[in-house]
């Protein structure tokens, strides 16, 4: 395991071997923490690593291998499947019977179907294997229940800028692994735009300021922002941080403050989301959260819907700013939506209740001779203030 590629990238190479070197995660690491007090005793249970990008799951699995002198395998959910698992226990019984241990790391796990999931269960319950699972998605969503039951679940947060800044100077100054041999001269300025446009990825920033290495050896900001182009965002569009970040948008514009809800919406739109989404939920929102208290909030929202289907980004960006101000400034009234839930509560709980024979359409003489449409009363030309409307049962009820 500490045998160094120097063709590998300096995130790879970079990657320490002991809890000492691991930066970032002190909760769950920490001193007299579960995990490194099972690590230090050799108990580590199967495990499942869900964090963001960049925050260590990887590095980690190989610590906990290192230290407890583990054999460590390594799988990728994209491309191994129940094959290459069979390979894996078979070499993992050959370790058992020498008295080894083996961890095998599935990489991004949440992309294993539930077949394949299912073929690890035996082989974790019989001790065959140690696993540790790394996911950036929900494992509540992502991953068997029979399976996260044998196993523990450990949130990994995005790393700090201090953390970073730590990793990124720690392979400045090494000459084994690092770039110490190249003299990479660099300001702090320089240093924190990198921690800071980074967002809590530890690999991102080492494959940026290897990258400009690679340029020059004076590192500047201006330098890092011609590598980067672009601020990275964590930002999934099928994942848990989509569903987050339009949760926000939605509650920021419920509770009145539009400068969060601006904020929130940049971070969807500038993470490559889709406008016409959001319009979309923003049509929704009108209805549901402004609905009767100010009707105009609808027509602008469908507008906007519109524009964004004709415009596109980056021209509607400024459409869906507008909307999502005026929608977060505007008197909030949920009759209708509740209105709606009481009626849908009542036609499940009632069923297919029959319509009363007076409201009924009447278009043959067959039915008319049924009684449909029989004394019902013309509302334009004769008082109808006592006709009912409902089936019998749910005479006089009340959804407004």
């Amino acid at each position: 395991m500490n045998n160094i590629n120097h063709s590998a990238p300096l995130a790879d190479r970079m990657r320490p071997n002991s809890l000492d070197d691991f930066f970032g995660q002190k909760e769950l690491v920490g001193k007299n923490s579960f995990l490194r007090e099972a690590i230090k005793h050799d108990r580590v249970p199967s495990l499942v690593l869900w964090g963001p990008p960049g925050s260590g799951k990887t590095t980690l699995a190989h610590i906990i291998a290192n230290e407890t002198k583990s054999e460590f395998v390594q799988l990728s959910a994209v491309t191994s499947g129940k094959k290459d698992l069979k390979g894996v226990i078979d070499r993992a019984n050959i370790n058992k019977n020498l008295g080894q241990k083996t961890i095998l790391f599935i990489d991004e796990i949440h992309r294993w179907n539930k077949a394949q999931q299912d073929a690890l269960l035996p082989h974790v319950e019989k001790g065959t294997i140690t696993l540790i699972g790394a996911t950036t998605e929900n494992p509540s969503f992502e991953v068997i229940s029979a399976l996260l039951s044998r196993s523990r679940v450990f949130v990994l947060k995005r790393l700090g800028k201090k953390s970073v800044e730590k990793i990124l100077r720690r392979a400045l100054v090494d000459k084994e692994k690092g770039l110490g041999n190249k003299k990479i001269r660099i300001g702090e300025e320089a240093m924190e735009l990198i921690a800071r446009l980074s967002n809590g990825d530890g690999r991102m920033a080492l494959n940026t300021i290897e990258a400009a290495a690679g340029q020059r050896t004076g590192i500047t900001s201006e330098l890092i922002k011609q590598v980067l182009q672009k601020s990275h965002l964590m930002y999934d569009k099928g994942g848990e941080e989509h569903y987050n970040i339009i949760s926000a948008l939605h509650k920021s514009m419920r509770s009145g403050d539009a400068n969060a809800a601006l904020y929130w919406l940049a971070r969807m739109l500038e993470g490559g989301e889709d406008p016409v989404y959001i319009a979309r939920r923003l049509v929704r929102f009108a209805s549901e959260d402004i609905g009767l208290a100010n009707n105009t909030a609808l027509i602008l929202a469908n507008a906007v819907f519109d524009a964004c289907q004709k415009l596109g980004v980056p021209e509607c960006n400024v459409h869906l700013a507008q909307c999502v101000i005026y929608l977060t400034n505007s008197k909030k009234d949920i009759t209708a939506y509740q209105a709606y839930q009481r009626a849908k509560k009542d036609v499940a709980e009632f069923g297919n209740l029959p319509v009363p024979l007076h409201i009924r359409n009447a278009p043959t003489k067959l039915m008319k001779d049924l009684g449909y449409g029989k004394d019902y009363k013309y509302t334009p030309l004769e008082d109808s203030s006592n006709q009912e409307y409902f089936p019998k049962e749910l005479k006089g009820r009340k959804y407004i």
